[in-house]
């Protein structure tokens, strides 16, 4: 896809961050070196991934969404639901006047009574499910008139068209209750039946259900709400195709699709393998891979710990936080604040799906080797923020603007 320029509000951009991105770009413009950014400030070097920050589906859905909030100051205008995962742009837009008619769970925050034909609604970057689609229809609003769901999104819903219509069953791998994945069974649903896995551990369920080591009643009970309805698993399990939500682990959804298809050999034999196993190319969008890729190189760097930067109920960022996690002590934060002092940082655990507070977390190390980066949805501005804090953090670090004009000239360690 071309790369184009989209209009950010300034107040996202930044001096660290952006003055690095151009400088990789311009030695780089064909991306493909994924080798990180050292920034020696002396006692604290802090190297930054290749990728990462918004991409072209957030950038889009801003514009979008910041433009159609300027050119309509008379109507109301409506989001279905979070624009992207990042707090700092849905309250922007909430404090432009925007209002949420749900929250990322589905749970209905403005009756759809209340709507009338004069709204404006706009369609987050996810996309949405075509029950809702219609809903806004009859409601006289048309769903596709400020529409930002992101190409990349689009494009599984292509795919999963396309082997739906081949007769295969579209298997999704995704979180069940993400925006993204509810909206992509919605339409998956319309070509082909489909069912959703989350992980290796569902996988593993189904496919002993294809080689019949598991009875066909044991579908209903773990996958009756990750089903189309009407799923049928002694019929729709004879041949399947895998797509995926598009911010997952590109790692998992591989292995995803290697288990299931090596399922289908054992249950069906090699030499039959084409007519069970649809041969689908990866449907993570190019950021998602980028961003992974990069972040891998940045592990390889090594580092002390690893500070990851974005919204908490951010899927593409919790993989990255997942793959630093593997090396090394790892905060995700959502911004400077949660950086409360030397010994205290508040970051939210994957693991208990709650936001905690750790001592002692900065070792007096020195010099101090810090790997950083941040999600598909946060703005390049909270990473300088989240770098300068770290610094005043670490006594006699050097200018920051002399540091960047030495890194730029190495370009890359």
């Amino acid at each position: 896809m071309a790369r184009r320029t989209f209009h950010v509000p300034e107040y996202y951009q930044s001096d660290i961050v952006g003055a690095v991105k151009r400088a990789r770009t311009a030695a780089d413009p064909r991306r493909r070196d994924f080798s990180p950014t050292l920034l020696d400030f002396g006692p604290l070097r802090v190297r930054i991934a290749r990728h990462f920050g918004f991409c072209y589906g957030v950038e889009n859905a801003i514009e979008i969404a910041y433009k159609t909030v300027a050119d309509n100051p008379d109507k109301r205008v409506f989001l279905l639901s979070e624009m992207i995962h990042n707090p700092l742009v849905n309250q922007d837009l909430q404090e432009m006047g925007v209002r949420f008619i749900m929250t990322t769970e589905g749970e209905q925050l403005i009756p759809w009574s209340q709507l009338i034909s004069d709204d404006i609604v706009i369609v987050p970057a996810f996309g949405t499910t075509l029950e809702i689609q219609e809903i806004l229809e009859k409601h006289g609003i048309d769903p596709y008139s400020f529409d930002t769901t992101c190409p990349f999104v689009q494009k599984v819903w292509n795919r999963s068209a396309k082997i739906g219509k081949d007769g295969y069953t579209i298997i999704v791998h995704g979180k069940p209750q993400h925006e993204e994945t509810r909206a992509t069974v919605s339409h998956s649903s319309q070509s082909g039946p489909t069912v959703i896995v989350r992980d290796m551990t569902q996988t593993e369920r189904l496919a002993g259900i294809i080689t019949e080591k598991y009875p066909l009643e044991k579908f209903t009970e773990w996958f009756a709400d990750q089903a189309s309805e009407g799923f049928d698993p002694a019929r729709d399990l004879l041949r399947i195709g895998v797509v995926n939500q598009t911010t997952m682990l590109a790692t998992e959804t591989q292995a995803i699709a290697d288990r299931l298809k090596e399922a289908m050999i054992e249950r069906y034999g090699v030499d039959e393998i084409e007519g069970h196993f649809a041969d689908t190319r990866d449907t993570l969008c190019y950021a998602t891979n980028e961003n992974q890729t990069a972040t891998t190189e940045l592990i390889q760097a090594g580092g002390d710990l690893g500070i990851v930067v974005g919204g908490y109920n951010s899927s593409n960022t919790s993989h990255l936080v997942e793959l630093c996690e593997e090396k090394m002590p790892t905060y995700f934060v959502r911004g400077p604040e949660e950086i409360l002092s030397r010994e205290e940082i508040r970051h939210f655990d994957l693991h208990s799906y709650s936001v905690i507070e750790t001592d002692n977390w900065l070792p007096e190390k020195r010099p101090l080797n810090i790997l950083l980066t941040s999600g598909a949805s946060c703005p390049d501005a909270l990473v300088d923020k989240v770098l300068l804090r770290v610094m005043e953090l670490v006594d006699g670090t050097k200018d920051v603007e002399e540091v960047i004009r030495q890194s730029l000239t190495a370009n890359v360690a």
